[in-house]
Parts: structure tokens; C-alpha cells; sequence
């Protein structure tokens, strides 16, 4: 009689609180060697990632978090010294004391399941990801009512501030109202950059920064901006605005984008 194959169960740990910020194993890894190495470029070499794929990761912990987890201070080859805040540390504390009961939950489960398919694949369909590169976690701070369409007002950090243009019949069937949790999204290709911080135009959203990191391609090159706070936006232009605006790490610039420009995301 054969015997019989013995499921062996497998599960990375996922946390995601009330206020929609989420944690996974690989933004832990990388908390963990931030806080071990001093710097971004260690860190990424330590957890087997690109330089690049560590930068945009702490980002995306920053911009998801009402309070940043990890501070970047100037100088050096990559922006100088990286170190978590009080808050990312808990944050690692309090994974680690998680992952830790996950794992011994598993383990017993894992003896007793037999048939693990059906699972995985409503786990893999259920994901939901954005292509939009900037994506912010915030709250609603003020709505302004029109005919057709309505300005909401969303604080993503004490001092930063998007506005947001939807339907009415949007907000009506996201129940928003004054304080109500969001996410809200940019897509990088829909903001345009200058260097004239005093510029006018119609643009509704105008958030000004120093630029952080430049990656060009063959085309097209990605700008990051730091916003303060914590917070960084990403535009991608064309190689030819980079040169026309004379952008470099460390300049001043502005991110313009309509509020019809940023999508807005609730349960």
C-alpha cells in the first residue's frame, strides 16, 4: 500500500491593521538590515535586492505610514546615514513577536491539512495591486460639494495635503465624509515637474520638495522628490525635460498634477 504523501504547509506572514498599513516578511527584512547596517545601499546587498528596489520599498513604508519608519540623513555616496525611528523599531519588535506565534500555528496546521490547493489559488486570485507608483495612506479632511463633481481634501502627513476631484455619485457609494480613512493614488506618468516653485497654474495639487533620486533610462528617467515628513513622490518625465530643467540631486523642485489625477481607494 503506498504511503500516503504528507502536506507540507508553507505561509509568509502578512499584518494589516485598522489604518490599512501592511507588512509583509520581505519590508521586515529590510527594516531589520536598515537598522543593522546604518545605510540603504548595506541594507539591499544584505537582503539580496537592488539598490533601487530598498530605496523604492522604504518609500513605500513612508508614504503608507502616518509617521515614517525609517529617516535618511544628507551626505555620501547614497544620501548619507539610514536609521529606523521609534516606530519602525516597534514595528519590527512587534512582527517578530507575531511571526513567531504564526510559525507554531502553521506548524500544527500543516500536520493536520491534507489538500492546500484550493486555498492558494483563492489566496493568489483575492491580491489586489495598483500600478500606480505613488500610492498614499490618508485621511479626509474637508469636502466641497458641486453640481456634478466633488473636492476632497485628503491629509496623507501633518503638513502634506492632496486634493482629490471624484463624482458626487463616487462619494456617495464610498461613503466618505470628514475623517474618513483613504488611500489615494498618482500615477507617476500623470505629474509634470519644474523647477519654478513659484509657478501658477491650474493644477490643483502642487507639492514642492528636493529631488532625491534621478534613474534615467533609454527614454524616460524616474525623479524622486522628497517631501518632508517622510514622504516622497515619484514622476517619470523625459530625459530630455531632465536635461532642459538642469535637474540634480539636491535641487528644489515642484510636483504639479490635476486633482482629476489622483484615484481614491476605501473599503
Amino acid at each position: 500500500m503506498p504511503r500516503k504523501k504528507q502536506t507540507s504547509l508553507k505561509a509568509n506572514l502578512s499584518l494589516q491593521g485598522t489604518d490599512r498599513e501592511s507588512f509583509t516578511e520581505a519590508q521586515i527584512q529590510l527594516l531589520q538590515a536598515v537598522d543593522a547596517c546604518g545605510s540603504i545601499s548595506a541594507a539591499a546587498k544584505q537582503v539580496g535586492i537592488s539598490y533601487k528596489t530598498a530605496w523604492d520599498r522604504i518609500d513605500g513604508m513612508n508614504n503608507m505610514s502616518n509617521k515614517p519608519l525609517v529617516l535618511r540623513s544628507a551626505g555620501g555616496t547614497h544620501g548619507g546615514g539610514t536609521s529606523l525611528t521609534e516606530l519602525g523599531q516597534e514595528i519590527v519588535r512587534g512582527f517578530l513577536a507575531i511571526r513567531s506565534e504564526h510559525d507554531a500555528f502553521v506548524s500544527q496546521l500543516g500536520s493536520q491539512l491534507h489538500s492546500v490547493d484550493d486555498v492558494a489559488r483563492f489566496i493568489k486570485g483575492s491580491a489586489l495591486r495598483s500600478s500606480a507608483r505613488n500610492q498614499y495612506f490618508g485621511s479626509v479632511k474637508s469636502i466641497t460639494r458641486g453640481g456634478v463633481s466633488s473636492e476632497i481634501e485628503i491629509s496623507i502627513s501633518e503638513s502634506i495635503k492632496l486634493t482629490a476631484l471624484i463624482t458626487n455619485d463616487s462619494l456617495k457609494n464610498m461613503k466618505l465624509k470628514k475623517n474618513s480613512a483613504c488611500i489615494a493614488l498618482i500615477k507617476s506618468s500623470w505629474i509634470l515637474l519644474t523647477t519654478d516653485t513659484g509657478l501658477k497654474t491650474s493644477a490643483r495639487n502642487h507639492l514642492t520638495g528636493q529631488v532625491s533620486k534621478i534613474v534615467k533610462g533609454q527614454v524616460n528617467s524616474e525623479v524622486n522628490l522628497d517631501l518632508g515628513d517622510g514622504k516622497s513622490i515619484c514622476a517619470i518625465i523625459t530625459n530630455v525635460s531632465v536635461d532642459e530643467l538642469s535637474l540634480k540631486k539636491g535641487m528644489t523642485a515642484s510636483a504639479l498634477f490635476k486633482a482629476s489625477s489622483v484615484i481614491l481607494l476605501n473599503d
